[in-house]
Order: C-alpha cells, then structure tokens, then sequence
C-alpha cells in the first residue's frame, strides 16, 4: 500500500475526519513486536515501574509517584492492554521491584491472569483507580494487591494517588489534581483542564509527565503554543463531527449520535447544547465515546454491553462487530452505521429498567 493513502499530510480534512489514523492500518504484530521491546528496555533495570493509562489522569499519577520516589519508569497501556502489561512485567520486570497500576481496571479475569505472578516477584503491588469495579474482580486483585478504588462520581485517579501516597505533596500537585479531576469527570469548570488533556494527548507521555512535573497544571508558553497550532485542525474536526449529528428518543431520553475523527468531548458538548441527554461519539477507527449530562448518569451501564465501561457520566466502548476489513470498509463508507445502531440497543436496553442505584 502507498504511504500516501493514509498520510495526514496529503489527505483532505472532509476525507480525513472520516478515516482512522495511519497508526490503524499497521498491523498489530508489528506493533505489538515494537511495543514489547520497548516495554522489556523500560523494565530492564527498574526498580519501580507504574503501569499507567497514557491520558491526563494516568499520566498525573505517574508524576505524582515519580516526585515522591524520584524514579518511577512508565509503561503506558491503555484499557484493552492492560493484560499486555502484566505479561511484559512478568516476563522481563526484576525481582523485587515496586510495582504500581493507575488508571486502568480490568473488564474480566483475562486481563489480571497473570497478576498473581507479578505480585510473587515483586516487592509489593499498589493499584489505584476511579472507574466503576465488578466486586468478583475487586476482589481477586486484592488477593495480590493493595487496590484503592476512589468514588468515579467525585474523583480521579491522581486524586487517589495523591491521597494514597505518604508523601507530603507541595501545592502545585494538589492542583495538578483537581485540575486532571475537571477533565476525567467532565467537570467543565476549568479551562486549564482541556489543556492538560490536550496536550497529553498530542505530545509523548514522557514529555507530559516531565512538563507538570515541573510548572503543575499551567502549561508553560511553548506548551500553549503548540495547543494553539494543533487545535486549528482540532477546531475543524469537531464542526465536521457536530454537522453529522442525529438525534434519537430512547425512552425518556434524547440520546445524540455522530461520527469522526475528533475531539468527543467538545462535541459531546455541542450535541448537549443541542438539547442531547446523553451523546454517542463513534469513531472510524471502531470505538465509541459515550457521554451523559445531569439527565443521563448511566454511561457505564452502556458501556458495560458493548465491551467497554467507564463511569456514569463518561464511558468508552467497542462492540465486537468488527470481522475482518469488509467491515470495517462498511464502517467508514455509512459513518459507523452498524455501531451506532449497536449502542443505540443498549440505550434501549436500560430504557425499562432501574438503574443500578435503584436495582
């Protein structure tokens, strides 16, 4: 395949918000070749490692950890690699090291097989989170670490670093904290909290890790700069995302549903505007973004039926609708179609039931 036909640089913006990345179309066993040496350079020699999501909230916990420990080696994974992770520590990590999971909770016994292992060659285990926790996996990770699980509805994870940690913190990290805290829960009272996130995502963790490390949660001018170059196309994405909105009544609900490459929670936020109780984000590359608003506060239970979780009010998932490239060539020509309707069901699903509060 020509390098051009996925190239960001040559691809149209109107073409581009409809098509997943380049990274998408490497296969996973070069990646996964890639990212297993990299993880065994990481461990090799680590006296602390900390297995983090790579977003704000992950990525504040990491440096949270590394102020109070002065070394902490990073091995990002996301949600679905979480599994991955453990399999690298448990085959290349050192004997006795500190071991620490932030951010990331498993959505089944797959994912923690090899934990139990893990723990016997380590020092110790520590996990924090914030997401919503099935009680059966809760309490098999507690056989083999020390897990603290922070209320989803009021805390991130950094949060729970920050208070589970004994270590006296200045206050630059405190705010570093409730800043991470008004992005992860959708707060929306900080404008400083899209930066953050922003720039978690468009720069490498180490850089984001070592940047807040140093000024906490105001980004220094060359930071700022960089977020406003890159959010001209972010800007234009999101309007393209916002002009393929639909809107659907679920039950009592308003439930708004588009598609693209963009920003989820700006557009999520234009679809609430628009008068959506709850917003469904699909992207080209198979996953989706679900929102809720004050109206809607079940996000995860929709989640949970599509092969995802979250929290209440903000919850990712991907249906296992994806079989080979025919479907996803489907996916990208009917601007996620089959995936939408998909998630719309488990709307529909929690229509005539209780919530979880009430169950």
């Amino acid at each position: 395949m020509d390098d051009w036909l996925i190239d960001d640089e040559t691809i149209p913006l109107h073409r581009r918000s409809i098509l997943p990345g380049e990274g998408f179309f490497v296969p996973d066993s070069v990646d996964e070749t890639e990212t297993e040496q990299e993880a065994r350079e990481t461990l090799a020699g680590a006296d602390r490692v900390v297995v983090a999501d790579p977003d704000a909230d992950g990525l504040g916990c990491v440096a949270l950890l590394r102020v109070a420990f002065d070394d902490a080696r990073l091995l990002p994974a996301g949600p679905h690699e979480l599994a991955d992770a453990l399999a690298y520590i448990d085959e290349y990590g050192e004997p006795g090291a500190d071991v620490f999971i932030c951010d990331l909770c498993p959505d089944s016994p797959s994912d923690i097989e090899r934990l139990q292992s893990v723990a016997e060659d380590a020092a110790a285990v520590r996990w924090f989170d914030h997401h919503q926790w099935d009680d059966d996996l809760t309490e098999r990770v507690r056989e083999h670490a020390e897990l603290v699980v922070g209320d989803s509805d009021t805390v991130c994870t950094t949060d729970v670093t920050l208070e589970a940690v004994a270590y006296d913190f200045p206050e630059q990290y405190a705010e570093l904290a409730a800043v991470t805290r008004d992005h992860d829960l959708w707060l929306q009272e900080d404008p400083r909290s899209d930066d953050l996130a922003d720039y978690a995502h468009w720069v490498e963790p180490e850089t984001y890790v070592e940047t807040v490390i140093e000024h906490g949660p105001d980004l220094p001018e060359e930071a700022v700069e960089l977020l406003e170059e890159r959010r001209v196309e972010k800007e234009a994405l999101i309007e393209k995302a916002v002009e393929r909105a639909t809107f659907e009544t679920v039950g009592e609900w308003t439930v708004g549903v588009t598609y693209g490459r963009c920003s989820q929670n700006e557009v999520a936020e234009a679809m609430r505007e628009a008068g959506a109780d709850a917003s469904v984000i699909v992207k080209p590359a198979g996953s989706a973004s679900i929102r809720g608003t004050e109206a809607f506060q079940r996000c995860h239970e929709v989640a949970q039926q599509v092969n995802g979780g979250g929290h209440p009010k903000a919850a990712g998932c991907k249906p296992d609708i994806y079989d080979d490239m025919l479907d996803y060539a489907h996916h990208w020509t009917t601007r996620g179609a089959v995936t939408k309707q998909v998630i719309l069901d488990a709307f529909r699903s929690l229509a005539d039931e209780p919530a979880e509060a009430d169950a």
